[in-house]
């Protein structure tokens, strides 16, 4: 007897959240397109198009932008993503600060907080008080009601649970799985999204810098710590626990340097600005002085020794990253990772050459990231970007 199967209930609506879903990312990342061009690109047919981007229309999201001249017919209509249909909030917790950005949904910067971290004090109750806090000053500056607000955002170093209470284990910090999220919202209603530092520089930079166009690409941040993102095929890989990525924990001399993960030899502690000015003889500075610090090492003659070991250093991670993931482009970022970059980075790109295989060395690009040390918010405010458009826009708390 042959078994007959019901159909799947949802399905339709499922193909409707779908199409409107392609066409809203397709608009988004298009910026100004006609309905023409939205069929053309994404494949769907005019009448699909039309039925949703009315549908996108009557709900505010899609406004029209003017009209441009079509071959031989009437002006077409342009359309693009209303940038005050919603505000995002993006994150950076570093080692030296917290650092706040509220964006409209264009990424244009309405408002922005920064709280100083001090040296080895990384509480969580300490984190999540500047970041309520900083939400509420953002918010005030902006004149934004927090109803409006489509999520926050976090980057974080370290690796990341994705579970609704946002483990986050942050061995710099003393973090084995703190539950930022369930912390956070005891203080807002807004939801909740956290990824690694890197990840999110990583993203920020695939979107709008240094990363568009490209579908291999990795891109490390370099700071105090020292992280990567790895993107295949326009995906990021994450591994089985969201903890891929951790490229400052690769053993790079065995038996080598002490390394504050509890390791030893990994590249961070050779590498990472803390390590670097220690070498010099800097030792631990409080705050933001290790960025000065470091800036003025790079002109001083005396500190060239140091440099040309981190050069060396740096160059064989990067190898080892050329030698094992064939990008097709790696970026260098982070606030240390760019000033290094800026001052060394013919040095740094013939020390990766001396480390990678002759194929994928001349098939990769080392470039310094476009969006500067504000990429890890930026980017930490694309994840809740991400999951809108994944949506179909709705909102997580529609």
């Amino acid at each position: 007897m042959r078994t007959v199967r019901r159909p799947q209930r949802g399905t339709l609506r499922d193909v409707r959240r779908g199409n409107r879903s392609l066409l809203l990312r397709t608009l988004y990342f298009g910026h100004e397109l006609s309905r023409h061009d939205l069929s053309r690109l994404t494949g769907l047919s005019p009448a699909t198009v039309s039925n949703v981007v009315g549908d996108l229309i009557a709900d505010g999201i899609v406004v029209e932008a003017g009209a441009v001249d079509s071959d031989g017919g009437r002006p077409r209509t342009l359309l693009r993503v209303q940038e005050s249909y919603g505000y995002v909030v993006g994150v950076d917790v570093g080692e030296t600060r917290v650092r706040l950005e509220l964006f409209d949904l264009s990424m244009t910067e309405k408002a922005k907080a920064e709280y100083a971290l001090e040296p080895r004090r990384h509480e969580p109750s300490v984190v999540v008080d500047h970041i309520l806090t900083g939400l509420r000053s953002v918010l005030a500056d902006a004149g934004v009601d927090e109803s409006q607000v489509l999520g926050i955002g976090i980057g974080v170093p370290g690796i990341v649970e994705q579970r609704p209470e946002l483990l986050i284990h942050a061995r710099a910090f003393g973090w084995n799985g703190v539950p930022l999220g369930d912390r956070l919202r005891a203080g807002t209603a807004i939801p909740i999204f956290a990824d690694n530092g890197a990840q999110t520089m990583g993203q920020a930079e695939l979107w709008f810098g240094a990363g568009v166009g490209a579908r291999h690409v990795v891109m490390t941040l370099i700071g105090t710590g020292v992280g990567a993102s790895i993107i295949t095929d326009g995906a990021t890989y994450r591994g089985v626990s969201s903890s891929a990525g951790e490229w400052g924990h690769t053993t790079i001399a065995v038996n080598g340097r002490a390394c504050r993960c509890g390791g030893v030899g990994c590249l961070e502690a050779y590498v990472g600005a803390e390590a670097i000015l220690a070498s010099h003889g800097a030792g631990h500075l409080p705050g933001g002085d290790e960025e000065s610090a470091l800036a003025a090492m790079l002109t001083d003659p005396a500190a060239r020794p140091v440099l040309d070991e981190a050069v060396a250093f740096l160059g064989a991670g990067l190898g080892n990253l050329i030698n094992l993931f064939n990008p097709e482009r790696i970026i260098v970022g982070g606030w240390a990772g760019l000033l290094l970059g800026r001052a060394l980075l013919p040095e740094i790109r013939a020390a990766a050459a001396r480390h990678a295989l002759a194929q994928p060395m001349a098939q990769v690009s080392i470039e310094l990231g476009r969006l500067g040390p504000e990429a890890v918010a930026l980017g930490a405010a694309t994840l809740v970007v991400e999951d809108f458009l994944l949506r179909s826009g709705t909102p997580r708390h529609a």
